[in-house]
């Protein structure tokens, strides 16, 4: 049997997706393309790796710390047998650092499995093919090759890399790589689907542990260096493990491309390239998604309350109003509580403009929604002015806020669901439906759900600073400082 761990690479941003997709609820998160979001996707094809002769382990979910608690929710929502543990990034240092801690994590005890690292954030229209295709990969790998899968283009595409390959193919149905080559422009692109020997770059590939580790104590051992160094004085808490903070952060950002793969033809790091057809999207921009969905008779895609009179080729997302559109042909509308975005469709790789103006100007809206997913739930802010603040709160059951104050704001507590165990200084009540309660300024206080259904209550707070860094926590189920 050779065993095989899975480790899906869940750091990327999306700000080409904004305003549905930010840093605190990136693309990988949220549902584009089905029922379910990018990262379960990635996930459900991951699990149906096993075969006769391949063993799954442990799966591997490398991602950011401020994400940890969106994809565990989101693992524990597909109800897998498998296990799986999280490997949380203190800081994002792009794909090759990421794998890197995957592959010490896998190396553990002496092993020596096959990874198959798959992104988070793509679309696979025929997931059988795909799971096919890796499990020939694996066969490969596990003789000592490092084998890629190479996106069988069907447009000369100008936004992504190319692999060229030759000879025959192996028993596997692998082939040679031969050259790795930039985004192209539009005639090299042309030429590129002409020739009928490259590959898009999808960024999935599979190999040995050992065999990653070798490639960056050749090309990059800078970056293994520094790895190995915060992997040394890592943490656990559970299912979370955390190297340490301060080292990962000296860690160089790269990408697996350029740190090692692209530097392995010609070298003695064996490459194949498993050819794959099976409706591969990246959903890196607004375009890309409207491809990925079924279109009406005149090209357009749409979510949610929309109306359309003569709109053509358009993707409309509604999110919480009715969007109408009249005379428009080629646009992206997406509107969300806080934000609307209309662009040219053919230039919606454009929109990562929009997010860094917005972080240039300090606005909130690059980086959170109005509504804030926590660990215990969720909340929404529905209203604000001066000295005043209105949020709808839901508490998920047994679940419950940390032990905290606020130096500057009182909190009204009303609720409209379920039941609420509060903690007042030096008090611990129930709340019912249609009960309120007061926090005053200072003191110390926690929200709980001590119910087997969705706590909601609506906060009004009050006073002269109403920010969300105004709270100072004594105890968090959560780990939260």
């Amino acid at each position: 049997m050779i065993p095989v761990v899975p480790v899906i690479l869940c750091g990327g941003a999306g700000t080409r997706l904004w305003p549905l997709s930010r840093a605190g609820y990136p693309k990988q998160f949220l549902n584009l393309a089905g029922d379910q979001s990018l990262f379960q996707g990635a996930l459900m094809r991951a699990g149906a790796l096993a075969a006769s002769d391949i063993q799954l382990q442990t799966l591997l979910l490398v991602t950011h710390d401020d994400h940890r608690f969106l994809a565990q929710d989101q693992w524990l929502a597909l109800e897998s047998t498998q296990e799986a543990k999280f490997l949380l990034e203190p800081s994002a240092r792009n794909t090759a650092p990421a794998l890197t801690l995957a592959a010490l994590q896998s190396m553990e005890g002496g092993q020596d499995p096959v990874l198959v690292v798959l992104p988070a954030d793509q679309t696979v229209g025929k997931p059988e093919i795909l799971v096919d295709a890796l499990q020939r990969a694996v066969r490969d790998a596990q003789e000592g090759f490092w084998v890629i899968l190479g996106i069988t283009p069907d447009r000369p595409e100008t936004g992504y890399g190319y692999i060229r390959y030759a000879g025959e193919p192996d028993v596997q149905g692998a082939y040679a790589v031969a050259q790795f080559a930039e985004k192209p422009d539009e005639a090299t692109a042309q030429r590129y689907l002409a020739s009928g020997d490259y590959a898009w770059n999808g960024g999935m590939f599979v190999l040995r542990a050992s065999l990653w580790i070798k490639a960056l104590e050749r090309f990059r051992p800078d970056i293994l260096k520094t790895v190995r160094e915060a992997w040394a004085q890592r943490s656990v808490d559970g299912d979370f493990i955390r190297p340490d903070r301060t080292l990962y952060a000296a860690t160089p950002s790269e990408s697996v491309d350029y740190a090692a793969l692209e530097h392995c033809p010609g070298s003695d790091i064996p490459l194949r390239m498993v050819p794959l057809a099976a409706q591969w999207n990246d959903l890196g921009a607004w375009d890309a998604v409207c491809g990925a969905n079924a279109q009406d008779a005149a090209g357009n895609v749409v979510w949610g309350d929309v109306v359309l009179t003569d709109t053509r080729n358009s993707l409309v997302h509604a999110s919480h109003r009715l969007v109408g559109t009249v005379g428009v042909d080629n646009v992206v509308v997406v509107e969300t509580a806080d934000a609307v975005l209309v662009a040219d469709r053919s230039k919606s790789q454009q929109v990562k403009q929009v997010v860094a103006a917005l972080q240039q100007s300090k606005r909130e809206e690059h980086h959170l929604h109005r509504k804030v997913h926590r660990p215990w739930g969720w909340y929404d802010s529905i209203d604000d002015g001066e000295r005043f603040k209105v949020k709808r709160i839901q508490v998920k059951p047994h679940a419950s806020l940390s032990l905290q104050k606020h130096y500057h704001r009182a909190e009204h507590w009303i609720v409209v669901q379920g039941t609420a165990e509060v903690t007042c200084g030096e008090k611990t009540f129930l709340l019912h439906e249609n009960q309120s309660t007061y926090i005053p300024q200072g003191e110390i206080h926690r929200l709980a759900n001590p119910g087997t259904i969705p706590l909601e209550i609506i906060e009004v707070q009050t006073g002269g600073y109403l920010g969300e860094d105004d709270i100072v926590r004594f105890s968090d189920v959560y780990g939260r400082q």
